[in-house]
């Protein structure tokens, strides 16, 4: 006899996020088989609420006033004028919902998804503990957990009550004075939506630069930009102290009471709020991790193979919870893989062929910098191909076509290919400069394919686009 407080599905998903739910997604469909997601937030995750939709939201209203006051015809238009931020965040709202998520639910149903609310953790093999109930897979259990803003050790910072990526994108209250502690990708494009909504930034920055891992001219760009848009950034300073002593939970993008003090080297700055971006580590607390042999401790990612597979053929991990590419493409690239598995070894079905394999994650990730300019990758940089002993030959220059000058009259961007010169291949691609985003997918193609530079010189690009850079770097290369 079943007991009432246990439930079987075919497969159960710990995390609801887009990462989660292309997992059970691709592991059910056009099948009888049955899958369940457990949340304890909100169903469609950090992406959907709390990072690459909001935050794109607001970086985009910024990006169309420089382009806007760059464009002659234009320009007297827009004059002095600054975004209306109310109107920014009402649009930002329309995305979020207002942390809403019941159109997400409303999917899961649709895709013969069960939801369950609450927070999940493994008690068995294949089992999974949700409150007072149990629910057991029959074939798998994939945790999609992601991760947690990290907020460093510093006296008084967490008695501070600073933001983290959260409130950032979830802004109610513009802080007057705002300082950013970080360099990196989430630090880069909170400093460049605060900026546009008026804020004074000053970025305090443990490094040389900022996006250390990619090219350095790109670092170089961002750096300029906001600091030309009036942000002040700090090179190799940490914060040593924090007095706030009146913080105050106001909610989440509310300005969290008082002015705080923070010390800096010699200096000791007043402001209105403080924004922690200094990292983020993969949500395995209180995941039932302890039952596993050898599995991590809490905090730590949960290690998988290429078919995302951490023990046996039961438990997977898939997303920025395995530390492979914290990324949202790559978690539902991952997602993906990791559900024809599922469905494949349920059906018996052998692994055969590159489908049931995350190779991506070695050296083929694709990113974007949403920043003023936006910066795109993927693959390899200089430094990480010549590390990889690769035979390395950089072919760069400044994007200068007739569609990046008929795209901005001021439009300063740049291109640059990391060449396999043993293979004639493409390892690497980074750009810079307004709209490369949409560059950055046929770079993608070309890494993924290992497209020979010979091929690609028939693949010509239209004119007048920014992708006729692609023929003077190919150009360049053959000199």
């Amino acid at each position: 006899m079943t007991h009432p407080n246990i439930d079987e599905y075919d497969v159960i998903v710990i995390g609801g996020g887009p990462v989660g739910e292309n997992a059970a997604q691709y592991a059910i469909q056009g099948s009888d088989r049955t899958a369940v997601i457990v949340e304890h937030e909100l169903i469609g995750g950090e992406c959907s609420y709390w990072a690459c939709m909001p935050s794109k939201a607001l970086l985009l209203p910024g990006s169309v006033l420089n382009q806007a006051r760059s464009m002659p015809g234009v320009r007297e238009l827009v004059g002095d004028s600054s975004l209306d931020v109310d109107a920014v965040l009402a649009r930002r709202e329309s995305y979020t919902h207002s942390l809403d998520d019941s159109s997400q639910a409303h999917w899961a149903e649709t895709a013969g998804i069960d939801v369950v609310r609450g927070h999940g953790r493994l008690s068995g093999e294949k089992q999974v503990s949700v409150g007072d109930r149990t629910l057991r897979a029959r074939h798998a259990v994939v945790v999609a957990t992601g991760t947690t803003a990290t907020v460093p050790p510093i006296p008084g910072l967490r008695e501070a009550l600073p933001w983290t990526s959260r409130d950032a994108t979830n802004l109610h209250e513009v802080p007057e004075r705002i300082i950013v502690i970080g360099g990196g990708v989430v630090a880069c494009e909170a400093t460049t939506w605060l900026l546009a909504l008026g804020a004074q930034v000053t970025m305090i920055v443990r490094g040389t630069s900022l996006l250390a891992g990619s090219e350095p001219f790109a670092g170089t760009a961002v750096a300029d930009a906001l600091t030309a848009a009036g942000a002040r950034i700090l090179f190799e300073s940490q914060v040593s102290t924090v007095s706030r002593p009146d913080a105050s939970d106001t909610g989440y993008g509310r300005i969290h009471g008082g002015p705080a003090s923070v010390t800096v080297g010699d200096d000791t700055l007043e402001v209105d709020e403080i924004l922690v971006a200094a990292g983020r580590r993969p949500a395995t607390r209180d995941l039932g991790l302890d039952i596993l042999p050898g599995g991590p401790t809490p905090g730590e990612s949960i290690t998988v193979d290429d078919h995302l597979s951490a023990v046996d053929e039961w438990l997977y991990a898939v997303g920025d919870v395995n530390g492979r590419a914290l990324l949202t493409h790559m978690g539902k690239y991952q997602g993906r893989i990791c559900g024809d598995v599922i469905a494949a070894r349920a059906e018996g079905r052998p692994l055969d062929g590159t489908r049931f394999l995350a190779l991506a994650d070695h050296g083929q990730v694709p990113q974007v910098v949403f920043t003023t300019p936006e910066v795109a990758s993927v693959g390899l940089t200089e430094k990480q191909a010549r590390a990889a002993k690769i035979a390395v030959r950089v072919v760069a220059m400044d994007i200068a076509v007739a569609g990046s000058s008929l795209r901005q009259d001021d439009f300063a961007g740049r291109a640059s290919m990391v060449l396999d010169t043993s293979r004639n291949v493409i390892v690497g691609f980074t750009l810079v400069g307004q709209g490369v985003s949409e560059l950055l997918h046929a770079a993608t193609i070309a890494v993924v394919g290992a497209v020979p530079l010979d091929t690609l010189w028939h693949a010509v690009p239209s004119y007048p686009t920014m992708s006729e850079v692609w023929l003077r770097l190919l150009e360049a290369a053959r000199d």
